[in-house]
């Protein structure tokens, strides 16, 4: 089953897909914050006989805006690594990026063209927490998963390299793209999905989620060793090669550029770059 929120007359909602249907399911979840859909441990046991039905017309938006900072993992990706020549192979590397910088689908990429001059994209698998927990073990960390969407670790490089660490660089507004739907554990398998970015039609980045340094189960135990995962809590798990900065000569993301990452079993983040000043 895929979750996701939509707006309807100016006000959001919460739909689900299922067999390639849409349905909204607001008033038999009692919420319109996918957010507290996942924190209280919905159990799905929906009627869609008597939810309505959605036409393809409808406004995603981000499923939800996290309630702390997004963790993600670097370097999870042997050919990202050697493209960026940086050492660290092997190392398990985190930062986090603010929740201020979480758009959805269809949504800008603010261009920030005063601050940066190396703007740049990142496809990548996120995981999304359902039940909060600590030190989560290979044989439970899964139990602890709601579901799975996609992520844009939209980059400022110049940024990137100007800070001792990446906060800065990683979490200006409209720089983490969200969605478009979240996918339930129970119907999806991250252990082998095709993680792809297109700009502007052209393919920059293809590659499965098998060449992940380390895979779901690890980054969720590492994590959580002495720190509780929360529900909501978004875990980005690392991007595959053919970012901008790695082309020669590096390419980056300029003012009306589009962006489209897509994730078998998920679909697809799209998002334009736009600048405001």
């Amino acid at each position: 089953m895929k979750w996701f929120r939509f707006e309807q007359e100016g006000e959001s909602r919460i739909g689900v897909e299922e067999a390639g249907y849409r349905y909204d399911v607001t008033a038999q979840v009692y919420t319109d914050s996918l957010l507290e859909v996942i924190a209280r441990g919905f159990e799905m046991d929906l009627d869609l006989d008597v939810a309505p039905r959605l036409n393809d017309e409808i406004q995603l938006l981000a499923p939800y805006i996290p309630p702390r900072n997004v963790i993600c993992v670097g370097k999870n990706y042997a050919d990202h690594i050697k493209e960026m020549d940086t050492a660290g192979a092997g190392k398990f590397v985190l930062f986090t990026k603010a929740p201020s910088s979480i758009v959805g689908p269809f949504e800008a990429i603010e261009r920030h063209a005063d601050l940066t001059q190396q703007l740049d994209y990142e496809g990548e698998l996120a995981i999304i927490i359902g039940t909060s927990g600590r030190d989560l073990t290979p044989e439970n960390a899964l139990d602890h998963v709601f579901g799975y969407s996609i992520v844009n670790d939209v980059t400022a490089r110049d940024l990137q390299k100007e800070h001792v660490q990446f906060f800065r660089g990683k979490s200006l507004d409209g720089f983490c793209p969200f969605g478009p739907v979240i996918v339930t554990e129970d119907s999806f398998d991250p252990a082998d999905v095709l993680v792809e970015t297109r700009v502007n039609g052209q393919l920059r980045q293809s590659g499965s989620t098998k060449l992940m340094l380390r895979d779901v189960v690890t980054i969720l135990t590492e994590v959580s060793r002495g720190m509780t995962l929360e529900a909501g809590d978004i875990i980005a798990t690392g991007t595959p090669a053919g970012v901008g900065h790695g082309m020669k000569p590096p390419t980056y993301l300029q003012d009306g550029d589009v962006v489209d990452i897509s994730i078998e079993g998920i679909g697809h983040l799209q998002n334009h770059v736009k600048a405001y000043k």
